[in-house]
């Protein structure tokens, strides 16, 4: 932990894990371990003898995927919002240019 973190205890399937965190970034770290236990549960299902490490990396996989649909949903729309302001400065450099 570096100088400015602070202890925190999650859970993540059922088992406990103390991590570092700075303190603006506490409730950030609960929420991104919540949703790692829940992606665990799902991977697990009901195999409750499932080893750990292979519902871990199914989990880390199925969010990373999610992550990488964001980014290029998110990389889309810039593209096309970037296009549309092209668009309007074409539009009104034609209608500043042209003489009254």
């Amino acid at each position: 932990m570096s100088a400015g973190s602070e202890p925190v205890s999650v859970h993540i399937l059922d088992r406990e894990y103390t991590v570092g965190v700075e303190a603006g970034e506490r409730s950030s770290l609960m929420a991104a371990a919540k949703l790692l236990d829940s992606k665990m549960r799902e991977v697990r299902g009901g195999n409750k003898m499932a080893a750990v490490d292979r519902v871990a990396v199914l989990a880390a996989l199925n969010l990373a995927h999610e992550l990488q649909q964001l980014r290029d949903e998110r990389s889309a729309r810039d593209r096309e919002l970037s296009n549309t302001l092209d668009d309007l400065h074409r539009k009104l450099d034609s209608v500043l240019e042209s003489p009254r």
